[in-house]
């Protein structure tokens, strides 16, 4: 969208995710305007031991400049009174601690920190984890923050001792711009604290974790914004001084609504850094085993799964084996390559397996290798991996009699790559729209904070509007064989290292 077309009010969206912070904005109608928006890349400290970390006052800079970048160029190029809000989405989960001024005590703990699994197994010994899933929408296991809470307590006893409280990125975000802070029922729902059913902290996770409910910050829904920027930050950004800012939700419920997928029938598939496969449904009466239910808003559930493998896995593999082809190259000799045709088999749990088997420890296994298998043989295979495991995603949300019909791809990773698009296509043997706009999480923020604003959008036509990828139905069923090999490999490895118990019977 040209800025000569664009409609006012505009929204400034706010999109802080595991790679980079994206500061973006949207007209009246929902669409990207060219020519204003700014990118930072997110520095995440990984180590073997599990450690998935940011730091948080480097995020919080990244931010600011982001938002200089943006704020310059609105300035420059519309009308003084065109922002009419701020919406803001995050990576989901993330915990860190603050002492009593409200500065950092750790780092921001992300969803992909597996440190804590021997403390998620011991809260399954305590807990009865069905119980748990069905209240909360989240089992008790590495990515949420029971886990992660009890995890400090036992490694970090003086630090769990001197917080004053505990908070997401969204609110820590907040408590700096504006010195207080709350948080969106959808960002709660990802913490795996929140009653989905009552939408109020859930005490008796609460009492046994040794948390008090007023560490953590008071809930709102995604439309209630704050105001008044704190005097420190007028001066910087006198523009965002008494606008509306609306509380962060969770990226995953932003991508559905940003690549209009509202209804059941629309499915949302996203793969950026990590990737996720989501149906919006107005309530979910009993989760499904292995998915998650978080919330959008008081009147809308998010059902899905989760991997915490994505474009990472193919940002690693061509970085450790060294293939430098430039992109448009490289896909074209990926989608050159015959499906299944390496002889590999690949657990693609880099960073821990998510949905829907929930073996927080286990690690990626590669399974075939000769000498004849190259390079790319091994990046097909990595993709194509990833792939199957979405297709054991959406099986699980079809047993929950949830039938979509439409899918939606999203997401910089997917759909930076042709090649990937007709993987994920073939894999999951349905056809495959492609969003028509690439930041789906910014636009779906914005398109909340529009609706909170009083405009309506039609989030849907995007979707309907887009390119799209048929199955090859010979291709489909070479997968499908793929899929029982890479089951029978995760039955061995998972189950004789005994990483997973009985997520999938919750």
């Amino acid at each position: 969208m040209t800025l000569k077309d664009a409609a006012l009010p505009f929204i400034l969206s706010l999109d802080i995710g595991t790679s980079a912070v994206r500061a973006l904005v949207f007209d009246a109608r929902g669409w990207r305007v060219a020519g204003i928006g700014a990118r930072e890349s997110v520095a995440v400290r990984t180590a073997p031991d599990g450690a998935a970390e940011i730091d948080a006052s480097a995020l919080f800079d990244t931010v600011g400049r982001c938002l200089d970048t943006a704020l310059a160029q609105v300035a420059a190029l519309a009308p003084p009174s065109a922002l009419g809000g701020v919406a803001v989405t995050t990576l989901a989960a993330t915990l860190l601690a603050l002492d009593q001024h409200g500065a950092p005590l750790t780092p921001i703990f992300t969803y992909a920190d597996t440190r804590c699994a021997q403390d998620a197994a011991a809260l399954r010994a305590r807990f009865d984890e069905c119980e748990v899933h069905q209240r909360t929408g989240c089992l008790l296991r590495t990515g949420y923050w029971p886990a992660q809470l009890t995890w400090i307590r036992r490694t970090r006893p003086a630090i769990f001792r001197q917080a004053a409280s505990w908070a997401t990125l969204g609110d820590y975000l907040e408590l700096r711009l504006f010195g207080r802070r709350r948080i969106s029922y959808s960002a709660a729902s990802w913490t795996g604290l929140l009653d989905r059913k009552m939408l109020s902290w859930d005490l008796r996770l609460l009492g046994d974790l040794g948390v008090r409910p007023g560490q953590l910050a008071p809930l709102v829904d995604r439309d209630a914004p704050i105001q008044g920027l704190l005097p420190e930050h007028t001066a910087r950004w006198a523009e965002l001084a008494e606008i509306p800012w609306f509380p962060a939700i969770g990226d995953g419920a932003a991508a559905n609504v940003g690549s209009g997928c509202l209804r059941p029938t629309h499915a949302a598939l996203t793969i950026g850094t990590t990737g996720a496969l989501r149906v919006t449904l107005p309530d979910v009466e009993r989760v499904p085993p292995g998915l998650w239910c978080y919330r959008i808003d008081r009147h809308r559930a998010l059902l899905g799964g989760a991997t915490s493998e994505g474009g990472n896995i193919v940002a690693w593999l061509r970085e450790t084996l060294r293939i430098d082809e430039d992109p448009d190259t490289l896909d074209r000799a990926l989608a050159a390559l015959p499906p299944d045709g390496h002889g590999l088999t690949i657990l693609p749990f880099w960073a821990g397996e998510r949905s829907p088997g929930w073996a927080g420890n286990v690690r990626a296994t590669i399974a075939g290798l000769s000498l004849g298998v190259t390079p790319l043989d091994i990046l097909r295979a990595g993709m194509e991996a990833v792939a199957c495991r979405f297709a054991l995603i959406l099986e699980q949300i079809e047993q929950a009699e949830v039938t979509p019909s439409v899918f939606v791809a999203g997401g910089g990773a997917l759909l930076s790559s042709p090649a990937w698009m007709q993987i994920v296509t073939d894999v999951l043997g349905r056809p495959l729209t492609v969003a028509a706009e690439s930041e789906v999480s910014a636009r779906g923020a914005a398109l909340l904070a529009l609706d909170a604003l009083g405009i309506t959008v039609d989030a849907e036509v995007a979707a309907a509007n887009a390119a799209r990828f048929v199955p090859d139905l010979n291709n489909h069923a070479r997968y499908r064989e793929a899929i029982a090999r890479q089951q029978a490999l995760y039955r061995k490895i998972v189950q004789r290292d005994d990483q997973r118990d009985d997520a999938a019977s919750c």
